[in-house]
């Protein structure tokens, strides 16, 4: 099992690498081409309406209630599972077809909602309307996107999907590129490769769920035993994939309150932090669910448990060094990739500051990941939407502590805090249940973690410069630099782990 699992973990690991790289260059071109004005602050709130509804019900809500029910559909046969997915398909055809039409005809009402300072400035809130009409098919294409990428993994196929991910960059970062002298608002031609982007991906994903036999031609079945399952599931798996946009919302006006820069300090560091979190988290959640779902109708649990011991241990080997060396590190990582142009030296000292505080959440956002399959894969969505609104109260709460004194960083802080507790309580809700059951040798194993992090942190210590030194750097030189000591950090890590006694054994014989 663990061979099985760390092979396509290690597919959508890479792939995931190069999609966030490619969406690191996308960022850098589109500051260096479009600037920070009225166009791509209208672009940049356009973009993120159908994004925030994708995350909560295409690839959250959807994929979550979707994948364990067709996991006990493909026990009867694969006509039985086969059927499912056409019927999925014309329900979601039907739905996400008056979702969209809805969309771009009331597309100034939804600015409003989401932009409301907006609304002050007309010609800003009037192209915010005219890109979201262009941008929100985006939302349709990539809800059917999701159906093809669950039976993929469900099939442990994921290649494919991951790969869609590296497409649709490839598809903005080329309209940046070559696109935008065809248009009066060179802006617009980022927003037509968003819907042109989600279309290759649905081209892309038919072409893979076809390799398996299967056809998304639509079955208007309502009646659907799965259909109606799917549907009862999705309300409480919605509102649990709701969380995070919740808290993220609540942070983003508090900071509005807060000096100039506030937003943007917390967006640098928060992208440092998505970018393990989406390289490994997002990997190791989406490898699990389909896998857990199988155990889980055919009431293994022994297999269940394992698999989420050997994916704990997996996140805790990588997660802890990488949180540790991300805290050490901040003022060179936003330096290196952020701090050029109207970057000011204390713009990267702020930045730095909620990255430091980002990142004491990061183990415990990858657990997150982690414990949420478990409850997934049974159909328990209830428990994750009870532990999440507690979590809400708790960023809420030292939000509103930690803001005052410690501006910005409270607000990163607080929202670390928050991802422990809900992180501590799907664990105490697994355990209580007996859900999963951890291996006996658990303190041992995060003794030699610690050591070999202890081993690491000296080591970056030692090799630290001022940073002085790295503002009067080029970019190569920052580059370089940072790259030598990541990879020697990473050296030094791995060898005291072989030193105090890790074995790959300790790691990947726990999944069966």
């Amino acid at each position: 099992m663990s061979n099985k699992l760390l092979r396509p973990l290690a597919v959508i690991g890479n792939l995931t690498f190069i999609s966030r790289i490619l969406g690191y260059i996308r960022d850098v071109l589109i500051a260096t081409i479009f600037g920070a004005g009225i166009s791509t602050d209208a672009f940049f709130i356009a973009f993120k309406i159908p994004n925030f509804f994708r995350r909560i019900f295409a690839e959250g809500a959807m994929s979550q209630a979707f994948i364990p029910v067709l996991a006990e559909s493909r026990r009867n046969d694969e006509k039985s599972a086969g059927d499912l997915i056409r019927a999925v398909s014309g329900a979601l055809s039907v739905t996400v077809f008056g979702v969209v039409l809805l969309g771009v005809l009331s597309a100034p009402l939804i600015v409003y909602v989401f932009a409301p300072g907006f609304v002050a400035t007309p010609e800003k809130a009037a192209l915010t309307a005219d890109l979201l009409r262009v941008m929100f098919p985006y939302l349709g294409l990539i809800s059917i996107c999701a159906l093809t990428w669950g039976v993929m993994n469900s099939y442990n196929k994921f290649a494919t999907p991951a790969f869609c991910a590296v497409l649709f960059n490839v598809v903005l970062i080329s309209a940046i590129l070559f696109m935008t002298d065809y248009f009066e608002r060179p802006i617009m031609a980022l927003a037509v490769a968003v819907p042109l982007g989600g279309l290759m991906q649905l081209m892309f994903s038919v072409w893979g769920i076809n390799r398996l036999g299967f056809s998304l031609r639509p079955q208007f079945n309502w009646n659907h035993p799965g259909v109606t399952k799917i549907l009862h599931l999705m309300a409480p798996a919605a509102l649990a994939a709701s969380i995070v946009q919740v808290n993220l919302m609540i942070d983003l006006a508090i900071a509005s309150f807060l000096e100039t820069g506030s937003i943007s300090w917390l967006y640098y560091s928060n992208r440092l932090v998505e970018f393990p979190l989406g390289v490994f988290g997002v990997a190791l959640a989406t490898v699990l669910l389909p896998n857990l779902s199988t155990s889980a109708a055919e009431d293994d649990v022994r297999k269940f448990s394992s698999t989420i011991d050997w994916a704990l241990r997996w996140a805790a080997m990588i997660g802890l060094p990488a949180a540790a060396g991300l805290i050490i590190l901040s003022d060179e990582m936003i330096l290196t990739l952020f701090g050029y142009g109207a970057i000011t030296e204390r713009d990267v000292l702020m930045s730095s500051n909620s990255l430091s505080a980002y990142s004491m959440g990061l183990f415990a956002f990858i657990m997150i990941k982690i414990f949420g399959p478990g409850y997934y894969a049974r159909q328990d969505m209830r428990t994750p939407v009870k532990f999440g609104l507690v979590a809400i109260g708790i960023n809420l709460i030292f939000n509103l502590l930690l803001v005052a004194p410690l501006g910005h960083t409270g607000l990163a802080l607080a929202t670390a805090i928050a991802a422990n507790a809900n992180a501590l309580m799907l664990w105490h809700g697994l355990r209580k249940k007996n859900i999963y059951i951890p291996t006996e040798d658990w303190l041992l194993f995060v003794i030699r973690i610690f050591i070999a992090i202890l081993g690491m942190m000296g080591f970056l210590f030692y090799v630290a410069s001022p940073l002085s030194s790295w503002m009067d750097w080029s970019f190569g030189a920052r580059f370089y630099h940072l790259f030598s000591f990541i990879l020697g950090s990473g050296c030094v890590y791995f060898t005291v782990l072989l030193l105090v006694g890790m074995r790959k054994k300790h790691v990947g014989q726990f999944g069966v």
